[in-house]
């Protein structure tokens, strides 16, 4: 039997020569992108086996020795790049576990070395080797796109510092981050990294935030908030009070979360691993009954064992089993590089296969901070009707009043605040330079007898009246995030058929909020246990996901068959709870996470589809007699490096 595969070339030698510039791309490859000893290893062994493979096909062409002597000169370059699998095979065997593709090429090359003295067939020593060396390099492939896969998480999650600069006996030492306790002061200079979750205590600064949140626009902070692990300090010298210990630090929270994601398998990677531990036995059982059923009718043994080998290589289903694990593995990073964090491959399974999307709204639709959005004066001007509420309400701690605040700041202007009174479920009352000025609802407004009037726009009224003479009324609500309509239109475009909105505010509010966004539904005025009431009865309609802020959704999050948490690094209750963590506040977000989880669905589709149709083309060329080990070589390994390469698109 001729050596079909070797002289689809013109020459043996440029074959070899050809496959050597491969491995030689394929050094430069990993000399820029990998320094693990391993795969070094493998490229040596790779390198060390072509030279020799291609030395000994010269000899054997310009010589006339005998089979054993060409037995003898091929086994040197097989068990340099075969020992490891052969190895492999063999201990899974003694150990009783499932055959796997180790086992499969051992017996398929083994078989191939034999077929000449067990034959009248020739000798199949090279393409034998040949299998052995292409198995290998697909190996390698699979090493550098796992590795790239890997380096890249690994990059993106490079967040947790080495160490950090805490305050011990009024010096600044060094130390690990483990050894700093809640409560210690540690000291965050320019270009450093935060070690720990804190509150400002002294300075202002830039923080670059894409390691966590996968934006590029810096935060500013100062003191009195809260910076998380694994930000940048970009420009001023911070001094902050830890809150956190390392181990419960968001830096950390995240890299588990990384890590375990890869442990949750999606219900492809499940039925990969069930498909191969019952599909191996079976193909070495079909594989040997086609070596000797025909055999023993034709009398061809040759031909037959080695259509046998054929069908070994080619049933070999290492494309499925490592590219369809690699490309949600891929996906997962490639959230990760977006600032979405999913749990695991099944929950991009079920992110895939979303129709129905639940919203909480505060924190979630709209910022959760109240602000002025309207102010309507009564004799005075604008900035003296906020004057006068913003003094009023100067010491207390509703959300209102604080909104009041915000919008006039200056408390050192020339004005006397005395005697503030605070009526319960109305408002407050005060002298300001000798005016008495009450800031309340209606309410507050009928009990003084001030003549106060309904205001049309959407929020919360607050009433502002002096000496008992109404002066007008300012409107405070909860603005709408930015790319909030954006978002609800990505989802309809992306297939979704039906957007909610879920919140305790009062029906006006709810309203006007869905109108503005175009919802396809909202329930107000509920409860977080009518939340997970609502919830249940749209489970019916399909896949449903449920967004919220994470604080106070934790039932819905657990509840829903997809728990989304937004904006939720702080929360413990966000992360334990939800499937997929948005490490920012956008509600595109959730958007963009659906899109990638279908991308990464359709690479492992389109793996599995093409390693299934190339085998069953080949499969069924070798039952005609017209395929070759070659060919059955790159129907496995071949689609193989081409199905890892697919699968290394999911990172970007």
């Amino acid at each position: 039997m001729k050596f079909h595969f070797l002289l689809s070339f013109c020459n043996p030698v440029a074959r070899i020569t050809s496959y050597l510039c491969i491995v030689k791309k394929c050094i430069m490859e990993h000399e820029h992108h990998h320094e693990g000893g391993e795969i070094r290893e493998s490229l040596i062994k790779i390198l060390s086996a072509s030279v020799l493979l291609a030395l000994a096909v010269l000899i054997e062409r310009h010589t006339d020795w005998k089979t054993w002597q060409y037995l003898l000169l091929y086994l040197v370059p097989y068990l340099i790049v075969g020992w490891e699998t052969l190895s492999e095979a063999a201990e899974a065997l003694i150990h009783g576990e499932a055959m796997d593709e180790n086992f499969l090429m051992s017996v398929a090359t083994l078989g191939a070395l034999a077929i000449g003295f067990l034959s009248d067939a020739s000798p199949q020593f090279p393409e034998a080797v040949f299998v052995m060396l292409f198995f290998q390099v697909g190996e390698l492939f699979e090493g550098i796109a796992e590795g790239r896969s890997r380096k890249s998480i690994a990059h993106l999650m490079d967040i947790r510092p080495d160490s950090a600069r805490v305050e011990r006996n009024g010096t600044w030492t060094e130390v690990a981050p483990e050894d700093v306790v809640p409560g210690s002061m540690i000291l965050i200079r320019p270009g450093e990294r935060v070690p720990l979750d804190g509150t400002v205590v002294e300075g202002r600064s830039s923080l670059d935030t894409v390691a966590l949140t996968g934006e590029s626009v810096p935060r500013e902070v100062s003191e009195g908030e809260e910076i998380l692990s694994g930000c940048v300090n970009l420009s001023g010298v911070l001094r902050v009070k830890t809150s956190k210990s390392a181990g419960e630090s968001t830096a950390s929270r995240i890299l588990k979360l990384v890590g375990e994601a890869a442990e949750n398998k999606s219900r492809s990677e499940h039925f990969i691993t069930r498909f191969a531990r019952i599909y191996t036995p079976v193909v070495v059982l079909l594989a040997v009954l086609l070596a000797i059923i025909p055999s023993l009718i034709t009398g061809a043994w040759g031909t037959w064992i080695y259509r046998a080998l054929m069908f070994l290589v080619v049933s070999c289903p290492c494309a499925l089993v490592i590219s369809i694990p690699l490309t949600f593995f891929g996906g997962i990073g490639g959230a990760s590089r977006k600032g979405i964090l999913i749990k695991g491959a099944s929950f991009m399974d079920t992110l895939s296969r979303i129709r129905t999307v639940v919203f909480d709204k505060t924190g979630t639709l709209t910022e959760g901070v109240f602000t002025v959005t309207a102010v309507h004066p009564e004799k005075l001007s604008e900035t003296q009707l906020l004057h006068l509420a913003a003094h009023v309400e100067r010491h207390s701690s509703h959300p209102v009043a604080a909104a009041l605040r915000e919008a006039y700041p200056d408390e050192q202007d020339d004005c006397t605040i005395a005697d503030i009174v605070e009526i319960a479920g109305k408002g407050l009352t005060a002298l300001v330079n000798g005016s008495r000025v009450a800031v309340g609802n209606d309410k507050l407004m009928n009990e003084i007898g001030a003549a106060w009037h309904p205001c049309s726009q959407v929020g919360t009224i607050v009433h502002v009246a002096v000496d008992g003479e109404y002066a007008g009324h300012i409107v405070i609500s909860d603005r709408i995030k930015d790319d909030a309509a954006e978002a609800i239109q990505f989802l309809h475009g992306t297939g979704v058929s039906r957007v909610v909105m879920l919140t305790g505010d009062q029906e006006s509010i709810a309203g006007s909020v869905a109108g503005t966004l175009k919802l396809d539904a909202y329930y107000a005025g509920l409860l977080p246990e009518d939340k997970v009431r609502r919830v249940e009865s749209l489970l019916g309609e399909g896949p449903l996901a449920f967004v919220g802020d994470g604080i106070n959704d934790a039932p819905v999050l657990a509840r829903a068959d997809l728990g989304i948490a937004m904006g939720a690094l702080g929360s413990d209750a966000a992360i334990e709870a939800a499937d997929v963590v948005l490490m920012d506040d956008k509600p595109s977000k959730v958007a963009l996470a659906m899109r990638i989880a279908r991308r990464t669905l359709r690479i492992a589709r389109e793996n599995m589809w093409f390693a299934i149709g190339i085998k069953l083309l080949v499969l069924v060329l070798a039952a005609c007699g017209l395929a070759t080990l070659g060919m059955a070589v790159f129907a496995d390994v071949g689609v193989t490096v081409l199905a890892v390469l697919n699968a290394m698109r999911a990172l970007r």
